[in-house]
């Protein structure tokens, strides 16, 4: 595949125009793990997503439910309450917009709104989730999680990680084509923390290059200020820029097409680093 078509925008995914895309987090929450509360209102999500922008983001990746392990579903009417006005007040900003959600219903109201990307951490398992993604434009990505953000940190457990991963993965791209969904539209996330021990993801991570080289298709990496770094690093979640940073890169080096983060402007600057002195 050449290019990842991502709703109004198209990115290579060889050549010399290709690199690694960062994708910016806005959480729209009060109780996110790491940001919950400070861009709830819509004046401070704007401003956050003009910040992004010029610290030079290429996705910006709009979240209103908290997907932190051990968090309770949210009902959908407040769920579009909040992520709906900061859609429409960004879609015009020249970047693509990225709704994180599992809901069909927020699916389809974020298509009419102009969103580029849809980001389930369901993976689209639900046929409803696929029914409001077959005919639209925007890319979609879908996750790999072991059960629900309530349970899945309590004693995950996998004969295989890798393996169990790229089943799950398969069986996605199997109901996308079925559903006819073009593979330009589509990458994957293998869910970092996502019902996983650190064990689990430190084998992930190692594993990337084989996953994107069997799937054939951009891998996205989000890893950014999770218990991952906090783990290997022993920092509490504000404290864990540098290995967040450090991850980045190394998720670049494995051949991550998107990466995930929470610090654009240093995530961007240290692939300027990389890109400049490792030609």
């Amino acid at each position: 595949m050449k290019y990842f078509q991502c709703g109004r925008f198209r990115y290579p995914l060889s050549g010399a125009q290709s690199r690694t895309l960062v994708m910016g987090v806005l959480n729209i929450t009060p109780d996110s793990f790491s940001d919950g509360g400070k861009y709830l209102h819509l004046e401070s999500a704007i401003a956050r997503a003009e910040q992004m922008i010029e610290d030079g983001v290429d996705i910006i990746d709009i979240g209103g439910e908290s997907s932190r392990p051990g968090s309770a579903p949210l009902a959908l009417d407040e769920e579009l309450g909040r992520v709906m006005p900061v859609i429409y007040a960004l879609r015009d900003c020249g970047k693509p917009l990225s709704i994180d959600t599992y809901k069909p219903q927020v699916m389809r109201e974020a298509l009419l709104a102009g969103v580029d990307m849809i980001n389930d951490i369901q993976g689209f398992c639900s046929p409803d989730a696929i029914a409001a993604v077959q005919n639209a434009d925007a890319a979609l990505c879908a996750m790999h999680m072991q059960n629900t953000p309530t349970d899945m940190q309590i004693s995950p457990e996998y004969a295989d990680v890798n393996q169990e991963v790229k089943v799950f993965l398969r069986e996605r791209l199997a109901a996308f084509e079925q559903a006819g969904i073009e593979a330009e539209r589509i990458c994957l996330d293998p869910g970092f923390g996502f019902g996983k021990t650190l064990e689990h993801n430190v084998a992930m991570f190692r594993h990337l290059p084989e996953l994107q080289q069997e799937l054939g298709l951009p891998v996205l990496v989000g890893v950014s200020r999770k218990s991952m770094i906090g783990g290997l690093t022993g920092r509490a979640a504000p404290e864990r820029l540098a290995g967040s940073v450090a991850a980045a890169l190394v998720a670049k080096q494995m051949g991550a097409n998107i990466i995930r983060v929470h610090d654009v402007a240093e995530t961007v600057d240290a692939y300027k680093v990389w890109d400049a002195l490792s030609r």
